[in-house]
């Protein structure tokens, strides 16, 4: 991968790829985004330490991306 890439990338998504997610995404995606392994992840969430703010909705976790584009620096 080009340096200038590597640049755009942030954790495991590009900046490109993160700035066109929903309103909200599942714990995998927000995984990715911060660069966490899914039982970290997992038990971040359970705990209610995840990085930024999660939604629990029935046994699925979301997190919002809002927050998770503010905690990457990329905020609008």
């Amino acid at each position: 991968m080009p340096e200038s890439e590597q640049a755009d990338r942030v954790k495991g998504m590009s900046r490109g790829e993160l700035l066109e997610l929903p309103a909200a995404v599942d714990l995998e995606t927000g995984n990715r985004a911060l660069g966490l392994g899914r039982s970290k992840g997992y038990e971040l969430a359970k705990r209610g330490q995840y990085p930024c703010k999660v939604l629990r909705l029935g046994n699925a976790y979301r997190v919002v991306t809002a927050d998770l584009l503010a905690l990457l620096g990329l905020a609008a």
